[in-house]
């Protein structure tokens, strides 16, 4: 479905607040870098799973057991396990912290506004106080 002209103009707007903002970024986004080299990732976590999971099985069908022990079965767990770290790692660049944002914005934390009955950070209440309190609020209200 297209977008209609509002919408191409608002999304025309935030592609060049995007490029005055972050130019780099940007190129690297717009150039589709970042979707194949996560797809090839995907590929080869896949195939190292699938490789790691035919050593598992034959480990334990095979009767090649040095000192009772399936080393093929653990070679297979190690390839499976390195999969899936393969899948999590993030790309090679690095981003700030906060993202890129500015110190004082609510989107450099990720996290909205605190409201007024908030504590600040060097005032935070722990866990179980947070619970207490939202039990608390649960029956003033009933």
């Amino acid at each position: 479905m297209p977008l209609s002209e509002h919408e191409q103009r608002m999304l025309d707007q935030i592609e060049s607040a995007l490029y005055a903002e972050d130019p780099k970024f940007a190129s690297t986004v717009r150039g589709g870098r970042m979707r194949v080299a996560s797809t090839r990732r995907r590929f080869q976590a896949a195939a190292l799973f699938v490789i790691g999971l035919v050593l598992l099985i034959a480990g334990v069908a095979l009767p090649f057991k040095p000192g009772g022990f399936p080393v093929i079965s653990l070679i297979g767990f190690v390839f499976m396990f390195g999969s899936g770290v393969l899948l999590l790692l993030k790309s090679s660049k690095k981003v700030p912290p906060n993202g890129g944002a500015d110190e004082g914005s609510t989107a450099a934390t990720g996290s909205a506004p605190r409201s007024a009955g908030t504590p600040k950070r060097g005032g935070r209440k722990g866990f179980t106080s947070r619970m207490e309190d939202r039990f608390r609020k649960r029956f003033d209200q009933e």
